[in-house]
């Protein structure tokens, strides 16, 4: 199964280019990824549901295949409000097109913020080892945040060593060449060391801050799904935010850190196949 799935489509956005592409037949459902990440990480999971929906994927600016441009904010609100932008342009802005959204890590804020602040609707939501509660970020995400200036400024392979070692650090189990390869890859060229410190520079809790006191609100299915070993992320954050989700159901996956798409596939691809098929 290919995990290169090309992102041949493109959405423009306020000078910014959004690479995006779908594919299957069936519901609508939208795979949101997070930070350093890339829809990559979602396609062997976007072609097993595909005989059933159709599957959308795409790169937040700032990110992947999309658009770097040093001018272009690539902050939470921007992402949230493009979302929101982005579904109506996929024509799934009506209630009776209400996509199935999948979020994981920064796609959670992102995916939560298009929904509670600009109006996106969504017939369900997965969120899967999610930003969305404070604090959050790694302590290499937190010391980039306070000195972004000073890392951009590095030598390209002191860069590529260091987001080597960060990425690898969010598997439990731990990553093959191939995975750590193409996780990386967006980020080793001169255009993405700028845009890797860039997006950590501008991540703000307020983005997250906001919405806490909404998650109350909800009311749509929401699917908690989290990696027992997530360093990045800790589980005690699952816990926390189904308790603030009306009716939220909370799933824990053992043996599986913060990339738990790698780490656990075929629990994670379970669950997820189960969790739809039970919306309808």
């Amino acid at each position: 199964m290919r995990t290169d799935i090309p992102l041949e489509q493109v959405f423009d956005w306020r000078g910014r280019q959004v690479h995006w592409t779908r594919f299957g037949a069936g519901p609508a459902v939208v795979f949101c990824h997070g930070t350093p990440w890339s829809s990559w990480l979602w396609g062997p999971y976007a072609q097993a549901l595909a005989r059933d929906f159709t599957v959308h994927l795409w790169d937040m600016p700032g990110y992947g295949a999309s658009s770097k441009n040093p001018d272009h904010a690539v902050s939470l609100d921007v992402q949230g409000e493009l979302l929101a932008d982005l579904l109506a342009y996929w024509g799934l802005d009506a209630p009776h097109g209400a996509p199935h959204v999948i979020a994981h890590d920064f796609g959670g804020a992102v995916s939560l913020r298009a929904h509670l602040l600009h109006g996106a609707r969504y017939a369900s939501l997965a969120l899967v080892d999610v930003v969305a509660l404070a604090p959050w970020g790694s302590p290499f995400f937190r010391l980039v945040h306070e000195n972004a200036d000073v890392f951009a400024a590095q030598p390209a392979a002191v860069h590529a060593g260091a987001v080597r070692a960060y990425i690898a650090g969010a598997s439990h189990r731990g990553l093959t060449g191939t995975q750590l390869d193409a996780l990386l890859a967006p980020w080793t060229t001169r255009e993405g060391q700028a845009a890797f410190y860039r997006q950590i520079a501008q991540a703000d809790e307020v983005f997250t801050d906001v919405l806490e006191s909404r998650y109350r609100s909800l009311d749509l299915p929401v699917h908690v799904v989290w990696g027992t070993e997530d360093t990045w992320i800790p589980a005690d954050r699952a816990h926390r935010l189904a308790d603030l989700i009306p009716g939220a159901r909370l799933t824990l996956v053992p043996d599986a850190g913060h990339l738990i798409q790698l780490d656990q596939p075929v629990h994670l691809a379970t669950t997820l196949r189960a969790w739809l098929a039970e919306q309808g």
